[in-house]
């Protein structure tokens, strides 16, 4: 927004898709700069909803990760704002990881945050929220620990990682929620850090 003049105002569909067009290469040369400094190569992969959905799109989407892991390359992926409308949108980070962990049939999906993971209540408001380490099955009454996004928020917060939960562990994929805050955040999942797991269904 910044870059194209775009700020003070709420932005039309058309300019909020120039918006993401103009910001998306500039973040891509971000991943390509930083990681190259640990030699790294780095691609981008822009998907809609219907790159999950459709099966010959879906499969060509595939096709095409693999073959980049295959060759020892970083796809970094985000959604297509450029084209994606409200009604084919998948919306927010957290589904999107879910659907392609399922594309690909990943063991484990982790989602990193700024909470450790899930409570019985919100730990912002409920200094006495109970931390919860392992769900085995997403049902209603741990859907209700997530409450509602808080203020500001571009996506539902715990609401939408709950939704990501049942698209990978109906697939096969565990999840983990961990913070994200904290220095080598993957690492510290791996050495044990506190987070909550999520069980694959199958």
């Amino acid at each position: 927004r910044r870059h194209l003049g775009l700020h003070g105002r709420a932005l039309r569909l058309e300019e909020k898709q120039a918006a993401a067009a103009t910001g998306q290469i500039r973040l891509a040369h971000a991943y390509q700069e930083s990681l190259a400094r640990h030699d790294i190569t780095v691609a981008q992969i822009l998907l809609t909803l219907e790159d999950t959905e459709e099966r010959r799109r879906h499969l060509n989407a595939r096709a095409t990760l693999t073959t980049l892991l295959r060759f020892g390359t970083l796809p970094v992926i985000n959604e297509n704002d450029t084209v994606a409308t409200s009604e084919i949108r998948v919306g927010d980070n957290d589904r999107l990881a879910a659907r392609v962990a399922a594309m690909l049939g990943c063991d484990t999906l982790v989602l990193l945050s700024d909470i450790d993971g899930l409570y019985d209540a919100d730990p912002r408001q409920n200094p006495g929220a109970a931390f919860i380490p392992e769900v085995a099955e997403i049902t209603p009454a741990v859907e209700a620990m997530a409450g509602i996004a808080p203020t500001g928020y571009s996506s539902g917060g715990m609401v939408t990682k709950l939704v990501a939960g049942k698209i990978a562990t109906a697939a096969g994929c565990r999840m983990a929620i961990a913070d994200g805050r904290r220095l080598h955040p993957l690492r510290a999942v791996e050495e044990g850090a506190r987070c909550t797991w999520f069980l694959a269904a199958m």
